[in-house]
């Protein structure tokens, strides 16, 4: 990663370069109060000062926590307490600053995540999603069957977490709380010392009197206490100390960090251990009605017991089949029963209601032979007591393997959540920053701005930056990026990265769900849970396809059932011991039990996890399927120039005078007129002309405050120093003030642009006083692939702010040949989608900040140079490192994963295609094979399996591009 300073850790992690953050003055309410978040467009605001003038009308209002607004996206993000201070109210003041408030939210909306239990297939899913959708208050719904969760975005003044987990339980499914908003950061305490109900009253007291803290669920029958705090304010060290000071004379508390099980762990074994226990049970019955049906028969000298009859007709053999069928049907098959009634009684059909219509009518039709053999003496039929409990057996052992392989779909993911160690060397510094103390304590109880040791070999605990010490990092886990990066002083580091050889102190900036690591796993859990376009046509077929099939059996036995019974086929065609009716109903049963919606319904999402979860570990985040659905069908890709293509960390290479003016002057009002600006070059001025100016005999660092600062998007910054009036900007800020460009200025801006270099001039009191060449150099691997892009059938075109001279030879240099230069963000947008008006799917590839609205406008927008200061709300996909190679992973990814699908659906539909005729008896007549129940159900058991092994292989996934190792 990148090293950046220490002011780099004050920024939000959204905002963009020309975003203004505000500290608006607390006031005396109390903190206790529970925060949220607004964000919604503001139209009109063209710089900085207007964010400003918003900035501060909002930080004059009771309740608001802070405020920041956006001038390049037109975007307000505002915190506040809702005791205090309304949403309508924060709206009326923005527009009581006159700008114009757009896409501002109606009501509160908060989140919340389920686990649904007992979804089998895609008719189960959408059935949870109609339930959810039709609760009160409800704003969004999305169900992921692989994932076995949902998302559920809600208005909290109208409904709440309770009443959802009711309504999904009323359409027939377990649901648990995973998380809801206020989850993002929770610590749990194992209380002792506990002697009375006063003594959780007082604990109760003292969290909640503690600033920061939102909420504190005291469990008294487990004595223990799971606490919602702010990071910022308070932390869980704090909280474990204020409860053991809560105790008095007579009771000491104390308290100890206590770490909840994973629920889904213990979940998927607790399903992975039911469905062994199921099939082994369903075994145990099963295995001896087949060898009673088909093996003992077929050897007289064993078999001749099982035809003694017991009363009339009725046989020993009939009667130990029924007595070992039963419990299979009813006690086993049991969940097919509890699936089918929920679902009927949603107006639906699943994969139940087929495999207990297939099942019930071989039970009770054999039920029915039976007690025709007891109570008629002439009376011969065929019993079919084999079938239902073989059928049931080998559609658990289909699910049994089915939830094995589902949960490797999910490994990479949790090996994300499994990088950060269990425990950190926490130091204890003097005001001198000598070491007192160095204690080891666990990961959860580190608090901002702790100071934590690294010894080599050990894993950074969180995100933080370097105070002392120096060594190289292994950042593979997180970036994919084999090769260890040097680490100093003012460095970032990341949580669940590896240090290899020297001994370092860091500083905590990030801690829990802030964290790099904590925010790509709810990505890659957002992108898992996202549906994509493709499985539309799943879902398309699957709303049809349960009653098609049933219809479908029906007419199969009919047309069995009926000719056998005219004569219209021989009698030779019925097999010994079964008659026309028994014939036409094993049709129709193995046409109800080998058709499989669940095939269909787990195409498309175990592909698109694996994929993700892949992506994730080689550092590319895939905002889910609707991202890879568009990325594979990219067929030109727009570069941004700095930061993208080149380095990103540009240099002055030579600085030259115009006019009379000193240098130590011309450094003077350069640094006061860029030192508000955060754009890279402008950095790169700011450290430059510091050094002249001490070169040129200053004594201090002191410079002289910018008034009327005012930042123009693509072109420069301007304002007042002093009484002299000062622009800094390209050619194209000079024509605009009217600036006179001489002959000389044009020569020397012209010599260093066809050396890829930018040139920023300086004017004073409208002159050009002195102008400055930057050099920001071609990233090394930008050439090889902008070539492999194009092996790739991919157009590459360069879209930048700068001067046409620099990105023409930044072209010419990494082998794109149309380039579009000279243009600020919105240009950047309009350009993106001038090039999809011609129907070609674009992506565009910048650095997620000054990039953002065209990263929006573009059918997939990357992110570049992530890592933790990403705009992850504006790109579609998001590159860890700063490493072009991704760029070609990603495309590749999506268009390996796309072709799964296919075969995913390949796979499914060929094993319906196929099955269902061969199991009605197509091939009976010419061939003589049958399709018998127990084996169609064995053939849609192996159908599901085969789909999540597909999608398994994309674990083999190599990236095209192998970064190479210097």
């Amino acid at each position: 990663m990148e090293a950046n300073g220490k002011d780099d850790l004050k920024k939000p992690l959204l905002q963009d370069d020309d975003a203004v953050a505000v500290n608006v003055v607390q006031l005396s309410y109390n903190r206790n109060k529970k925060i949220r978040t607004l964000l919604f467009k503001v139209s009109g605001i063209t710089c900085a000062s207007c964010s400003n003038s918003i900035e501060s009308a909002l930080g004059k209002l009771k309740g608001i926590e802070s405020a920041t607004v956006s001038a390049l996206q037109g975007q307000a993000v505002v915190k506040y307490v809702p005791e205090l201070i309304s949403a309508t109210m924060i709206k009326e003041a923005v527009e009581d600053t006159g700008f114009l408030v757009d896409e501002f939210p109606e009501q509160d909306i908060a989140i919340c995540r389920i686990r649904i239990k007992g979804m089998a297939c895609t008719s189960c899913s959408e059935s949870v999603e109609r339930a959810l959708s039709m609760i009160d208050g409800v704003k969004k719904a999305v169900v992921g069957l692989s994932l076995e969760e949902a998302k559920v975005h809600f208005d909290p003044n109208v409904t709440s977490t309770s009443r959802i987990i009711v309504a999904v339980e009323d359409a027939g499914f377990g649901a648990d709380i995973i998380s809801s908003g206020s989850d993002l950061n929770k610590v749990h305490f194992k209380l002792e010392g506990i002697n009375s109900p006063d003594d959780f009253t007082a604990i109760q007291c003292s969290l909640d009197a503690l600033e920061g803290v939102n909420t504190a669920e005291i469990d008294q029958q487990e004595h223990r206490v799971t606490i919602s705090y702010e990071p910022d304010i308070i932390g869980p060290r704090t909280l474990m100390q204020c409860i053991q000071e809560s105790g008095h004379e007579s009771s000491t508390y104390r308290a100890s960090l206590f770490i909840p099980p994973r629920q889904r762990e213990i979940e998927k074994e607790h399903e992975i251990h039911t469905y062994r226990s199921l099939f082994l049970w369903s075994c145990l019955f099963s295995v001896p009605i087949f060898v009673f049906a088909m093996v003992l028969p077929m050897l007289p000298s064993y078999g001749n017991w099982l035809e003694y009859k017991v009363f009339n007709m009725l046989t020993v053999g009939i009667l130990l089949k029924w007595i070992l069928c039963t419990p299979v049907q009813f006690v086993i098959g049991r969940r097919f029963y509890v699936g089918s009634y929920h679902a009927l009684r949603r107006i639906s059909a699943n994969m139940d209601v087929l495999i207990a219509l297939g099942t019930n009518a071989a039970y009770f039709y054999s039920v029915y032979i039976m007690i025709k053999a007891l109570t008629s003496n002439p009376f011969e039929g065929q019993d079919f007591f084999e079938t239902s409990p073989m059928l049931i057996s080998f559609i658990l052992l289909g699910k049994y393997l089915e939830v094995l392989a589902k949960g490797k779909t999910s490994d990479a993911l949790a090996k994300l959540t499994e990088l950060a160690p269990e425990t950190a060397y926490l130091l204890t510094l003097n005001g001198a920053g000598n070491i007192i103390s160095e204690t080891e304590i666990s990961t959860q109880l580190i608090q901002k701005n702790d100071v934590l040791k690294i010894v080599p070999g050990a894993k950074v605990p969180v995100d933080g930056i370097v105070i002392n010490g120096q060594s190289y990092v292994n950042e593979s886990m997180i970036t994919g990026e084999a090769r260890p990066v040097s680490k100093m002083p003012g460095d970032k580091v990341i949580g669940g990265t590896v240090n290899e050889n020297g001994c370092v102190l860091i500083k905590a900036t990030h801690i829990g769900s802030e964290t790099a690591l904590s925010q790509m796993v709810q990505l890659v859990e957002a992108a898992q849970l996202a549906r994509a376009p493709v499985q539309k046509l799943a879902d398309q077929i699957s709303r049809f396809f349960v009653p098609t099939v049933v219809l479908t059996a029906v007419v199969t036995w009919l047309g069995w059932f009926i000719p056998g019974e005219l004569g219209v086929y021989p009698s030779s065609w019925i097999p010994k011991g079964m008659n026309v009716f028994e014939l036409a109903l094993q049709f129709g049963i193995s046409v109800l039990v080998v058709a499989c919606p669940c095939t269909l319904g787990l195409a498309t999402p175990t592909a698109i996890m694996v994929a993700t979860g892949k992506g994730a570990s080689q550092g590319v985040l895939i905002k889910g399927g609707n991202a890879l659905e568009k990325a594979h069908k990219v067929k030109l890709v727009a570069f941004d120039k700095t930061g993208t293509l080149t380095v990103g960390k540009p240099t002055v290479v030579s600085a030259v005078l115009f006019s009379n003016i000193s240098m130590k002057d011309f450094c003077d009002v350069t640094i006061s007129a860029e030192a508000n600006s955060e754009h890279p070059i402008a950095k790169a001025v700011v450290d430059h002309a510091k050094k002249l100016r001490l070169k040129h005999g200053a004594e201090n660092e002191y410079h002289l405050e910018i008034e009327d600062f005012e930042v123009h998007t693509g072109a420069g910054v301007s304002g007042k120093v002093g009484e002299r009036k000062i622009l800094v900007g390209n050619r194209r800020l000079m024509h605009a003030f009217n600036i006179p460009v001489s002959n000389e200025v044009v020569n020397y801006s012209s010599e260093h642009e066809h050396l890829a270099r930018t040139c920023v001039l300086v004017a004073v009191d409208e002159k050009i006083a002195g102008a400055f060449a930057v050099s920001d150099p071609v990233k090394p691997d930008a050439a090889r692939v902008v070539s492999f892009l194009q092996s790739m059938d991919i157009t590459s075109v360069m879209v930048t702010g700068d001067n046409w001279a620099t990105a023409r030879a930044i072209a010419s240099e990494v082998g794109i040949q149309m380039v579009f230069a000279e243009m600020d963000p919105l240009g950047k947008a309009d350009k993106i989608k001038e090039l999809q008006l011609k129907g070609t799917p674009v992506a565009m590839v910048g650095d997620g900040i000054n990039d953002s609205p065209a990263l929006v406008a573009a059918d997939v927008g990357m992110a570049i140079g992530a890592g933790t200061d990403v705009a992850i709300e504006a790109a579609d996909v998001v590159l860890i490192k700063s490493n072009l190679e991704d760029v070609v992973t990603a495309l590749d990814l999506s268009r390996k994963t796309m072709s799964r699908i296919r075969l995913n659906y390949v796979w499914a539909l060929g094993y319906n295609v196929l099955g269902m005729p061969v199991a009605a008896g197509v091939l009976f007549p010419f061939t003589g094979i049958r399709l018998p129940p127990w084996l169609a159900g064995a053939c849609m058991a192996a159908s599901s399996i085969s789909v999540v092994c597909s999608s398994l292989l994309l674990q083999s996934y190599k990236k095209p591009l192998n970064s190479r190792v210097n």
